[in-house]
């Protein structure tokens, strides 16, 4: 059977969501496909149920290791993975039944060297459907992907998953692209820049098929276990060596990157004051407070500060203000409207 679609899925202790993200890859009307479960040390029941499923379709491939995280994973799946297409999907998560059907006949039909499709994420019971605002339906060339989507890549964090999207695997094996490894943060990032370095043709859908499912304990509410400002600040500070290859401005690159850094300052400013986790409070303010005092904090807020101030809606503007200022009782307020906001929302 020739595959026209490999799916890789890391799997590390998701027995509670793992049957119903396998149900959603078995029943893809697409039927020329291979599932490469890599178990990466599981210590729950992932690895039986994954032989269960195993017995039944010939289809699914179960690699393991030892524990050593989802970018270890993905490359071991990579290493393996025959599809003239790759697709990557997490145990947590599932998709619709003509997901892969849908992104690949989009690829053919349109000689893509990749498709991107949209996302649905529910994160504290509130749904939302993440779109992008790039052409629909209309395949992108090379300088179409340089002035748009790349500095895209670089700006915002949603387009950088890679669940959503179906890589020509030859493109993949002919330039050696992979996950970085040790790295609990930005990963997905980092392979995509690779990965559209080399691309001529991508192609926007506008379809949903996949759901994403933010669990406790997943990468943003473990803020117990993991220091995300300092991969935060390893994402800002490390220089990829692909944009050497782009064709965009090298000022402009760190203008972009220096708004998603802020980002990622204001996302876990409002999550370590307002976490349910174990953290005591105290604990959780003097991170935050050590993380705005932070050298590489001011740096990003005066390369674009008119640009990012000038175009914030009034809540943005207060929170810029109280991180400029390093007032933390500011920021402990304005985060907390902002909670209450959204619970009542």
């Amino acid at each position: 059977m020739c595959i026209k679609v490999s799916v890789i899925m890391p799997v590390y202790n998701s027995e509670k969501y793992l049957s119903q993200a396998v149900e959603s890859l078995l029943c893809q009307t697409i039927r020329e496909c291979e599932f490469i479960f890599v178990n990466d040390g599981s210590v729950d029941k992932s690895y039986e149920i994954l032989e269960q499923y195993c017995k039944k379709d010939r289809r699914i491939k179960i690699i393991s290791q030892q524990n050593r995280g989802v970018s270890a994973a993905r490359n071991e799946g990579l290493k393996v993975a025959a599809g003239e297409y790759i697709g990557f999907m997490d145990a947590d998560d599932w998709i619709e039944p003509d997901m892969y059907e849908i992104l690949y006949n989009s690829a053919k039909v349109n000689s893509c060297d990749v498709v991107v499709s949209n996302f649905e994420s529910e994160l504290e019971g509130i749904k939302s459907i993440i779109e992008y605002p790039f052409s629909r339906d209309t395949v992108m060339k090379r300088k179409e992907i340089d002035e748009q989507v790349l500095p895209y890549f670089i700006k915002e964090e949603n387009l950088n998953t890679v669940c959503t999207k179906l890589y020509k695997n030859e493109i993949i094996k002919k330039y050696n692209i992979f996950f970085p490894n040790g790295v609990e943060l930005g990963e997905d990032h980092v392979f995509n820049l690779r990965f559209f370095t080399y691309i001529r043709t991508m192609l926007y859908i506008n379809y949903t098929g996949y759901y994403y499912r933010e669990v406790k304990g997943s990468a943003t509410h473990d803020i117990l276990r993991k220091d995300y400002f300092r991969q935060a600040l390893n994402i800002y500070e490390n220089n990829i060596k692909e944009t050497e290859k782009w064709n965009i401005d090298e000022k402009i690159i760190k203008k972009l990157k220096a708004v998603k850094f802020l980002n990622y300052v204001k996302s876990y400013a409002y999550i370590y004051l307002h976490s349910d986790s174990a953290m005591k409070f105290v604990e959780r303010y003097k991170y935050v407070k050590n993380m705005i005092k932070h050298e590489k904090v001011k740096e990003a807020l005066n390369i674009y500060w008119d640009d990012i101030y000038n175009t914030s809606g009034w809540y943005e503007k207060m929170l810029l203000v109280m991180l400029r200022h390093r007032f933390m009782v500011g920021l402990v307020l304005i985060t907390g409207y902002s909670k209450i906001r959204n619970n009542r929302g």
